[in-house]
């Protein structure tokens, strides 16, 4: 099969390979004549069946976008469990709960089997002939349409997946890709760009001696979970380091702390400038620090920062004193600092504290620099959905096709996602499961599972180089009227565009060209083939980068302005991010749902978790039904007395409340997403995620809170979780 009249360059363009590697790539020993490429289709190898033996075979997880390299147990044809895969330095042959239950989502009884299109009593299942037929009609070689007039919505998106979907935009002159995440990262990357010129840095957390967390819980809902849990084994032995955590509400990593400390929503910047002031008072600190940020924190002494944070001002003098004794530190923010109306100068402040403490080029990286920028890993929040719903409603957008995000369900209440969609003439979905914008769309499409289809990853966090994580089906389809979504864009595309893309068979054969063609930037000296074929044994492919070096910009530094409460809204709320559940896209699965919260045990609902001393005040006990009140809404769930929580804030998980996701998730508890108020981040207005108020009011109903703790907070006549007021405690015999 002939590339056509393809030249070298365009046939490396289409396959994610251009700059740099492109000149690399093009000088290997992968055969190219005057652009003519032979491929071929994937064939299915002989099974070698053994009854009742199990083999392994490598692939990536897709549940998150950690990109863990697992190894999927395969016996007579069917897989049967996920194990990590030792070969890849992000997952090192560990797994997590929610990785486990890829396998579950691929069993799920509610999975989509057949292409289902919108009529006038709603959607109905087609065949794939009638569903190709309107996907030719609307975007076949015919369309008119161009530019801004057709969207592709997605969540992250990396590897040739994101090459072929911008390759499929590019076919009608558009780069209008969305990309949106319910729990978006942009602000606190924003803010590690300004200060120290990369977005996702390096945490070494194994190098620390002490950790100082401002609500990241790099354990439990985090970057890169697997992976750092294995860093903090490390970190963990002789000579032990210590953690300590700053956040309103106890997380996973909070919980695994030395000392924890509550503090008050939004003014987590205000304690790290406090933080500093102390540092600053010492010569080793203070060298080079411009007087500027000296003239800024200076006014942030003990007594002021204990009056707005929270937290007492022994404790302000002892972290400080922590960080200068225990070198080399790191401090690391979260969502929790992140998300207010000035996340952006929270995190500024707490990133600040790591160019004091000399943490760059120690516990603090770069990441290498990728070798493939097209295949890196993308990654949008709030402010590009909120311009496609303005475009969408004003009638720009034609043709919206939506991939791995579900709005429909995430966005707040002020930006009416489904609304909007009203006004497209045609919408797209590519989904396993029908979700609540999968069922607002007027086409369906049924997508593989993870454990049936082909790709390429790369994750965001790259902890040792970069590494290309490759996917494989573990066994055959279980419904045939599924398919995959990368085949879907090249039947398009070689419609659109044959000369490019008619030569390749299927999804499969793109990616193997791709990925072979790249073989000479890796270094690699073996035949086209024993390079695949290794590729597939190790499910990784990996590049030897250099962490690179961090910046230090203080320009950007400013007083951050914590939101106070208010009289009508007299508590602050804190959604929480489950690691298990992460934004509701895993709430179909059983598994997940019948899975304790890790700080409560609580499963199978949505809950509100209060403060003891708050709940005697309001004389609220476990199980009292409560109205949770915001200017923009209200849910209703059963209360948790919860000592893990600072007393002025109230708190939910996220996750639950769906409408349409199958028969675990619909109806489950309630949907926070929906009275978040529309407050922005003051410098990337991104959603304050974290900015909401909230007033509570009983209902005089109560119900059976269901949980896995007991009735009482004992086991086996020993307590659990001892708790001490701040006052009582003796900090100056602090671990």
């Amino acid at each position: 099969m002939s590339m056509g009249n393809m030249d070298r360059r365009d046939f490396l363009r289409v396959l994610g390979i251009s700059g740099a590697a492109a000149t690399l790539a093009g000088c290997g020993n992968t055969a190219i004549e005057s652009g003519v490429e032979e491929v071929m289709s994937y064939v299915q190898p002989q099974d070698f069946v053994v009854p009742g033996i199990g083999v392994f075979y490598a692939s990536t997880c897709t549940q998150c976008g950690s990109g863990c390299g697992i190894m999927g147990k395969v016996r007579e044809g069917r897989v049967l469990k996920l194990e990590g895969n030792p070969e890849s330095a992000i997952s090192a042959g560990k797994i997590c709960g929610l990785g486990q239950a890829a396998v579950q989502a691929h069993y799920n009884p509610d999975r989509l089997r057949t292409p289902m299109m919108r009529s006038e009593g709603g959607l109905i299942p087609v065949s794939w002939d009638k569903a190709t037929q309107m996907l030719e009609q609307r975007l076949g070689p015919t369309s008119t349409l161009k530019g801004d007039q057709i969207a592709f919505l997605t969540g992250d998106i990396s590897g040739h997946q994101r090459v072929l979907l911008e390759n499929f935009l590019e076919s009608y002159d558009s780069t209008h890709h969305v990309l949106y995440d319910a729990i978006s990262r942009v602000t606190g990357q924003a803010a590690s760009k300004a200060v120290l010129g990369a977005e996702q840095p390096l945490l070494n957390i194994d190098k620390a001696r002490l950790i100082l967390s401002f609500g990241n819980d790099f354990l439990g809902a985090g970057v890169s979970p697997v992976h750092m849990a294995a860093q903090y084994a490390k970190f963990r032995k002789a000579p032990r380091g210590t953690l300590i955590q700053i956040e309103p509400r106890m997380t996973l990593t909070g919980g695994n702390a030395d000392r924890w400390y509550p503090i008050k929503p939004g003014t987590e910047g205000i304690l790290a400038l406090g933080i500093a002031h102390d540092l600053l008072q010492h010569e080793e600190f203070a060298k080079g620090v411009p007087d500027e940020v000296h003239a800024l924190v200076k006014q942030y002494d003990q007594a002021s920062v204990s009056e707005i944070t929270g937290i007492g001002a022994d404790a302000v003098h002892l972290i400080a004193g922590q960080l200068w004794n225990n070198s080399p530190s790191l401090v690391i923010a979260g969502p929790g600092a992140e998300g207010h109306a000035y996340g952006f100068s929270n995190v500024v402040a707490i990133q600040l504290l790591n160019v004091i403490l000399a943490n760059r080029g120690k516990t603090i990286e770069g990441q290498a620099e990728h070798p493939f920028p097209q295949l890196a890993p993308l990654q949008g929040g709030y402010r590009a959905l909120a311009k496609l719903h303005e475009q969408m409603a004003s009638g720009q957008c034609q043709a919206l096709l939506i991939h791995g995000t579900n709005p429909v369900f995430t966005s707040p209440s002020n930006l009416p996602f489904a609304d909007s969609m009203e006004k497209v003439p045609f919408k797209v979905a590519f989904v396993t499961h029908l979700d609540e914008t999968a069922g607002n769309c007027d086409l369906v499409l049924p997508l593989l599972s993870a454990m049936e289809d082909f790709g390429t990853h790369v994750a965001d966090y790259q902890p040792n180089g970069v590494e290309l994580m490759v996917q494989q089906p573990l066994m055959e389809k279980l419904y045939p009227e599924s398919r995959g979504f990368g085949d879907i864009l090249l039947d398009i595309l070689k419609k659109r565009k044959p000369d490019s893309y008619t030569a390749f068979p299927d999804y499969y054969s793109y990616i193997k060209t791709a990925v072979v063609k790249a073989k000479p930037v890796f270094k690699v000296t073996d035949s086209d083939d024993h390079f695949w074929e290794d590729a597939l044994r190790k499910g990784v492919i990996k590049w030897e980068g250099k962490p690179t070096a961090l910046e230090a910009k203080l320009s950007l530094l400013e007083v951050p302005k914590p939101r106070g409460l208010e009289a009508d809204y007299p508590f602050y709320f804190v959604p929480s991010v489950r690691p298990d559940m992460r934004d509701g896209r895993h709430a179909y699965l059983p598994w997940l749902q019948e899975s304790p919260e890790t700080m409560t045990t609580i499963v199978w609902d949505s809950w509100v978790e209060i403060h003891p001393k708050t709940a005697a005040e309001m004389q609220i006990r476990e199980g009292d039904v409560l109205v949770v009140q915001s200017a923009t809404g209200s849910v209703r769930a059963v209360a948790y007395i919860f000592p893990g929580i600072q007393p002025d804030t109230v708190s939910m998980p996220l996750g639950q409340g769906h409408t349409q996701l199958g028969r675990f998730a619909t109806g489950v508890g309630v949907n926070p997403y929906k009275i978040l108020d529309p407050v922005f981040d003051a410098h990337t207005g991104e959603l304050a995620l974290h900015a909401t108020r909230v007033t509570l009011r009983k209902t005089g109903e109560n119900q059976n809170v269901v949980k896995d703790e007991g009735p009482t907070n004992f086991q086996n006549g020993h307590k659990l979780v001892a708790t001490l007021d701040a006052d009582q405690a003796k900090l100056s015999k602090e671990i």
